[in-house]
């Protein structure tokens, strides 16, 4: 019963299991990393990767990395994938793997630009960011404040901006912190997306319920980001989470943007936007090994969601003007 019990070995990826991978890391580390060959490795180490958290193993583990990468291709073999996460116990994968863990992510090989781990999506994020960004200036130049939706959409704007800006960080370097904040501040854009989508279809003349929606949604998050920190950093979970939630999203939208296209010539935008997200998100169903070892399926994603942003907060900005328009007719009649 106890051997039952106990935890299994860690699962890591095929490259991590690889002996010659393993093996090199174990020679590199004692040749390199402790006493005055330590003291000499961060003498000659650029600042910026010392600033960036980039340490002796790291630096073993990226030379074993295509070593193996390149016996693998000399051989004729698949390239494999490195550093697969082992999904932990209480703590938030602080404690002893779990058997019955489910699978969780592993990384292709990329080449390193700097002090950038994955350099394609870091770029991509930092793009998308910068496209929030401007859609939020032109959206606050264009939109008065008296609108109806403004304090939820810029509030959305914010939220997203805050999310591209953590997985800048965390393609740019990779550690535990960084992928919690990332995944943490992209569960925050999924469910602000569905509380804008309550607000713009229903909450406009039903305030008491989009309060009730609201505080029901902070506290799914608040349980959310408690149980994958302190319980278990479940990916799968996390995973069915949202897309569960993105799901409802692109349902409720497209439900409420065929009702209203004969009426509002701008829900076209919403539309396209909703649909081709989806359509995008099929890329990350390909896993091939990134192009020049720098493109990957999931850099694609990110490249393709920018024009996206700029297209939604078209239709933010449009349906913003629409609504405030609305109202002050309304105001006139009465």
């Amino acid at each position: 019963l106890m051997a039952a019990a106990a935890p299994g070995p860690a699962r890591g990826s095929q490259g991590d299991r690889e002996p010659l991978y393993r093996e090199c890391l174990s020679r590199c580390e004692r040749q390199n990393c402790s006493g005055a060959a330590l003291q000499h490795f961060r003498a000659r180490q650029p600042l910026y990767m010392g600033l960036t958290g980039w340490t002796c193993r790291d630096e073993c583990k990226y030379e074993c990395m295509w070593l193996t990468v390149r016996l693998y291709q000399q051989g004729g073999h698949r390239v494999p994938q490195f550093h697969g996460k082992v999904s932990g116990g209480p703590g938030g994968g602080r404690g002893p793997p779990v058997p019955t863990d489910p699978p969780v992510p592993s990384q292709w090989p990329f080449f390193r630009f700097l002090f950038f781990q994955e350099p394609a999506s870091a770029f991509a994020s930092f793009l998308n960011g910068l496209a929030s960004l401007v859609m939020l200036l032109r959206y606050r130049a264009a939109v008065p404040p008296a609108a109806p939706t403004y304090p939820t959409c810029v509030a959305f704007a914010w939220v997203s901006l805050n999310a591209w800006f953590w997985s800048t960080v965390f393609h740019t370097r990779d550690t535990a912190l960084t992928e919690k904040l990332d995944y943490f501040c992209a569960s925050a854009v999924v469910l602000h997306s569905v509380y804008l989508c309550c607000v713009r279809t229903l909450g406009l003349q039903r305030p008491a319920l989009i309060s009730v929606f609201r505080a029901f949604l902070l506290l799914f998050l608040a349980g959310h980001i408690s149980y994958l920190s302190l319980v278990r950093f479940d990916y799968g979970y996390n995973l069915v989470a949202n897309a569960a939630a993105g799901m409802l999203t692109v349902a409720w939208w497209l439900r409420w943007c065929l009702r209203q296209g004969r009426h509002l010539p701008h829900v076209w935008k919403c539309a396209a936007a909703v649909l081709l997200l989806q359509a995008l998100a099929l890329l990350e169903l390909l896993d091939f090994p990134p192009l020049l070892w720098v493109l990957d399926a999931h850099a694609l994603w990110h490249i393709g969601t920018i024009p996206l942003n700029v297209l939604f907060y078209s239709f933010l900005m449009d349906d913003s003007l629409y609504l405030l328009k609305a109202n002050s007719d309304l105001f006139k009649v009465d």
